[in-house]
């Protein structure tokens, strides 16, 4: 996979050495939409680890030249061990509807499976 130059920047903006650039799968100026990777933790916890709201806010402070603090909401969070894509606000706006589209259930889930083993076959499953 090729790492955009979006990446590389909250590389250098100081992600810890053990973790990769989140991989942004959508942007705007409302949204950051962004593919978790097991292991990754969406916000603070009490193990003090920083986490991906805190990385992209760094991210996003440097890409938009923003002087002060960037308001990064966290639409919903996955749990640290599993994998899966994560919805951060940009804005309050944004933080408000997007809270009101999931409460009000405005949506539908997709369910699927992604599994890479060599010790399982399908029959298995």
């Amino acid at each position: 996979m090729k790492t955009t130059t979006d990446q590389k920047k909250v590389l250098e903006i100081g992600l810890e050495e053990n973790m990769n650039a989140p991989e942004i799968l959508y942007e705007d100026n409302h949204l950051i939409v962004v593919n978790k990777k097991p292991g990754d933790i969406v916000q603070g916890d009490k193990t003090g680890d920083k986490p991906m709201s805190e990385h992209l806010k760094d991210y996003v402070k440097d890409k938009f030249q923003k002087p002060g603090a960037v308001f990064l909401g966290v639409v919903h969070r996955i749990d640290r061990p599993v994998s899966g894509v994560v919805i951060f606000a940009r804005t309050s706006k944004a933080l408000a509807r997007m809270n009101e589209y999931f409460r009000e259930k405005k949506y539908e889930k997709p369910i699927g499976l992604s599994l890479k083993t060599d010790r399982l076959t399908n029959a298995e499953l």
